[in-house]
This record gives structure tokens, sequence and C-alpha cells, in this order.
């Protein structure tokens, strides 16, 4: 390991060590750090004065970005304004000339990457742009009055003063706008050449303005009194018009089976290159079908493993329902989720290298999730808070089943590692104190492969007590497969929402409910589209990272988990680059890394 890299490594590690006592120096202690565990726990101000002399060059830069690019989001706060659009676009093509300026060769290791990271989150975020462009382009014809109102609360936003009876007449002219426009889709008698996922879209549109709406208007109202005399009752119909046009919106052109299970837009094959290229991932979507295909099968055959085992003979699925009936009462859940994470501590540090800070372990908590959140929730999820989707008293009985049977002590084998330590709370615990700045490289590749690649690593060295723990873990491996398989598949086109609910009742196991939550999350539209995707890729990209690094001989093995996590967010590809100073970087650096070779099982 030559140069700038080692000593970067190097004081990675010296840091994670000195700053982070391993917990194993504080064994027979309980959650609550004991007062010796917390002087313990107390970091090194020199290893932290070295670890931040090693920072990249362009930390500064990247705040820098990062600062201005939200500013304009708040100062042009209105959905899909073009003014926002120029603002960013001028800002992301002003700093890659920026970035051209710069004498690449000059930075050091960790600027380098920076460069690389924000040139390519740049260049994406600009091609974004043209992508929101074109479909509110598409959604124009809906939403014709969508410039008016946009212009009004940016004129509030630049100064100007609202004429109260001018104002008042804008308003009585958009309300009649917005009641023929609801009167015409009550007597349209088919969607045309209108998507329900479009109509739907334009819905969440005309959501947007009717905020930016009330925004202008209460800034004025009462303040004002003339205004309010003259505009408060045709404000209050403009905003009920815009409420009732919403609905109809969803009711008449966006009222499908499928679009009563989400609402997001397949996005083609063509839109799918674009967000490859940004995780660089250098496969097609169909590549990456056949690498889930591929694991499915391998699935299969474990499950057949495991089935005949608890005497279900090659009938896997009964074996699988046998599993799910061992859920445990409502008020033992709790319990159950501390249980599973000290004994998931407790394999970690026997069986896997990685720093665990005492303070990390203190810290997480346990909430239990709403009703309405395990709609589209139906599993937990994760971080310094660990969400716990069960029962509770208002669901109705079959609702209770359903939840209880999804979430069983078995399936939770897996989630509950994967939701603390050593995945999401751990991750954000060490991302929130090293490479902060590189959150703006978010990606779920990074962030959900970590957590998967830990349930890869334990079942390899046998995590596993039975084989019901091992059909338990087995369901999210091959759910991570269903979700690479549905959610290309409909983003190329060639899968239905409904049909993505059936795949994953037919052929994972799902609660039908469950699978229709699991499906309205994936296609919610707060989520890349990639993102379903990224659980199982990412995974297997840190799987293969550490036959490279570790196996190789190049760093130990806990090197190499506290070196993934102190780098900060990135594409995993980039995490190769960073941890293998071979790799010659240089500005138009583009990773081609094929890790997905043939499995040795």
């Amino acid at each position: 390991m030559a140069g700038s890299t080692r000593v970067v490594v190097r004081a990675a590690l010296q840091c994670s060590v000195i700053v982070f006592v391993s917990h194993t120096a504080a064994a027979g202690q309980t959650r609550a750090t004991a007062d010796s565990g917390w002087q313990e726990a107390v970091p090194s101000l020199r290893s932290l004065v070295d670890f931040s002399r090693e920072q990249s060059d362009l930390r500064t830069a990247v705040d820098r970005y990062v600062r201005d690019r939200d500013a304009l989001g708040r100062r042009y706060d209105v959905m899909y304004s073009p003014v926002l659009r120029e603002r960013l676009r001028a800002l992301g093509r002003g700093w890659l000339d920026r970035l051209a300026e710069l004498d690449f060769s000059a930075l050091n290791r960790e600027g380098q990457l920076d460069y690389i990271l924000l040139r390519n989150r740049i260049e994406f975020e600009l091609a974004m742009l043209d992508e929101e462009e074109a479909a509110v382009a598409a959604m124009a014809s809906l939403v014709p009055f969508a410039d008016r109102i946009r212009e009004l609360q940016e004129s509030r936003r630049d100064g100007q003063r609202a004429e109260p009876r001018p104002s008042a007449q804008a308003l009585s002219d958009l309300a009649r706008e917005l009641d023929a426009l609801s009167a015409g889709l009550a007597r349209r008698t088919s969607a045309g050449d209108v998507s329900p996922f479009l109509a739907n879209r334009a819905a969440e549109w005309v959501d947007g303005l009717r905020t930016a709406l009330a925004s202008w208007y209460n800034f004025f109202s009462g303040y004002d009194p003339l205004f309010t005399w003259w505009a408060a009752s045709p404000y209050e119909r403009a905003h009920a018009a815009l409420g009732n046009y919403a609905t109809m919106l969803r009711e008449t052109l966006g009222a499908t089976a499928d679009a009563a299970i989400v609402t997001g837009q397949p996005i083609g094959e063509t839109g799918l290159r674009a967000h490859l290229r940004h995780e660089m991932i250098p496969y097609t979507a169909d590549e990456l079908i056949a690498i889930a295909q591929r694991e499915f099968a391998w699935m299969e055959r474990e499950l057949i493993r495991a089935s005949r085992e608890m005497g279900y003979g090659d009938d896997w699925r009964a074996a699988q329902e046998a599993v799910k009936e061992m859920a445990v009462p409502p008020g033992d859940k709790p319990g159950v989720i501390l249980d599973l994470e000290r004994q998931s501590i407790d394999f970690i540090e026997r069986n896997a290298q990685i720093t665990l800070p005492p303070l990390a372990r203190e810290i997480w908590r346990i909430e239990m999730m709403s009703p309405e959140r395990q709609l589209v929730n139906p599993f937990f999820t994760g971080g310094e808070v660990i969400s716990v989707s069960y029962p509770t008293a208002s669901m109705s009985h079959e609702e209770k089943l359903m939840s209880m049977r999804g979430n069983n002590p078995h399936f939770n084998r897996a989630t509950v590692h994967h939701e603390l330590i050593p995945g999401h709370h751990l991750q954000s615990f060490m991302t929130n104190r090293f490479n902060e700045h590189r959150g703006l490289y978010n990606t779920p590749f990074w962030r959900e492969g970590w957590a998967l690649y830990w349930e890869i690593l334990l079942w390899e060295r046998n995590f596993p007590r039975g084989p019901e723990d091992r059909i338990g873990m087995l369901f999210w491996r091959m759910h991570r497969a269903a979700r690479i398989i549905f959610s290309l598949s409909f983003h190329l086109e060639r899968m239905t929402p409904r049909q993505a609910v059936d795949f994953l009742v037919e052929r994972v196991g799902h609660e039908r409910a469950n699978a229709e939550a699991e499906v309205r999350r994936s296609f919610q539209g707060n989520y890349s589209p990639l993102y379903q995707v990224a659980y199982m890729i990412g995974g297997m990209q840190f799987r293969a990272l550490y036959d490279e690094i570790v196996t190789s001989g190049r760093l130990s093995e806990r090197a190499y988990h506290d070196a993934v996590l102190q780098g900060g967010v990135m594409p995993v590809a980039m995490v190769r680059a960073r941890l293998q100073p071979d790799i010659a970087l240089s500005r138009d650096y583009r990773p081609a890394w094929r890790f997905a070779g043939e499995p040795d099982r």
C-alpha cells in the first residue's frame, strides 16, 4: 500500500481503535454503559487531530455545494418551478467548470475521490433536472394553471406586494377554471392517452400548488386588512377547488387496480441506464435480473434442504408456513428484539471483526410502528431507532395475523442485525462522525448493501441456529432477489404492480397485505428506481470486495470493515478505489468493476 492512501487508511484504523474501544473491553456491562466504560469511550484528541489532517482536500467544497444547492431549493419552493430548475442548472454547470479548472494531480487521494464523486453527482443531478422537465411537459395539459400560482408565490418571495382587488379577481378566476376542469373530468368516459401514473403525479403537483397558494395567501392575510377584505372568500373557493381537482384526478384518471397500489411511473430502459451509470454499476437491467434469478435458484435449494430437516420434505412452502406460525404474542415482541440484538452482538464479537463503539450499543431505542405506517412499511425499519412492525389494537383481526406471521422471530433473525448493529444503526453512528460531507453521495448500494452484506456474512458463519432460522433468513434473501426482479421488470414495463404483488406472494411466501405494502413502498416516488435492486447487489459488491481486500491479505477483516464505515457514503465501486491505491484515478475516472462472478457455494 503506497503513498497517501496508506497514511489515510492507517490513520483511519488508528482512530477507530483509539477513539472507540471495542465492546469486548467492556464485557459484562449492561446496555447502559457503566462509568468506567464511559471513560474508556472518550476519544483521544490526538487521534482525532491525526485523522483530520488526512481528510479530503475537497471536503469544504462539497459542503459548500450542498449548502448552496439546498438554499436554492428553500428560496424557490414551488413544486416543479422552472425558475428553480434553471438556477440549479446554472449552479451545477458552474461547479463543473470550477472542477475542470482544478489541478487533479495536486489533490490528495481522498480529494481525488471527492472530485470524481462530486462530478458524478452533479452530472446526475443535471440529468434528473432534464427528466423532471420532460415529466412536467407531459403533465402540463392536466395542470394548466400551475404558472399562475407559482408566480404569485415567487413574486412574494421577491418582495412584491399583492394588490388586493386584482388578487381577488385572480383567485376567483382560478376557482372557476378549476371547477370547469373538475366537471370535465367527471364527464370523461376514459383516461384517453393519460396514464394513471401520470394522473397521480399530476395530482401530487396540484397538492403542492395548493400548499404554495396557502403560503402566499397566509403571508398577506391579516397583515393587510384590505387584502383580506377582498381576497378571503375567493381564496377559500380556490383552495377548496384545488383539493377537489386533485381528488378528481386520482379518482377518474388515476383510479386503476394498479394505481391503488402505487403511483410511480416506469422510467424505461433509458432511465435505468442513467441511474445505473450514476451508481457506477456496469451491468444492464437484464443482466441484474439474471443475477437475481441465479441467486433465487440457490435459495430454493437451501430452502428445500431446511424443509427436509423440519420434516416437510421438498415442500419448503409448508415448512415456511410452520415457521410463520411461531410468532410471539404482541406484548412479547420488544423482548424478542432485545434478545436478538444481544445474540447478534455476541456472535459478531466472537466470529466477525469490526469495532463496536460502546456508545453505539447504548443509545439505540425501540418504537412500535403505527398501523398507518405499516401500510407502507410492513417490516422493521432501523437506525438509531428500530421501528417494529407488529399488530396494534386498532388493526382488524386479519391484519393482526398477517403482521404477526410476517414478523415472526425466525424471520427477525436477519432483520434485527440488519437494522441495528452492524447494520444501519452502526452505519449512521459512524457516518455522522467520519466524512459526513459524503452524505451528498448517498446511495442505497452503500447503505442497504452494507446491511445485506452482513446477512450474507453471518449466514456463511453459521449464525442461524437451525432449519427454522435458516428458513427465516432465506425468506429475506429471497425477498431481496425478488425485489431486483419485480422492480426492474416494472420499470421495463414487463410487470404490473399487481403482478409484482402476486410474484411476492407466490414465489417468496409474503402475506398478501405485506406484499402490497412492499410494492407500494417501492414505487411511491420517494425512492430511487434502483433502491430495491441495491440491497442484494450492494451486498454482493461488499462481499466481492471482501475477497479482494481481506482474503487476499491486503487488510485485516477489522481494518476492512472499519475503513468502509469511516470512509463515508459512496458507490461501492469507489470504496474499492479508496481501499486499493493501485487503482489509478483520473478526473474522468469511471469504474467498470464487474463484481458478480459465478458464486462459489
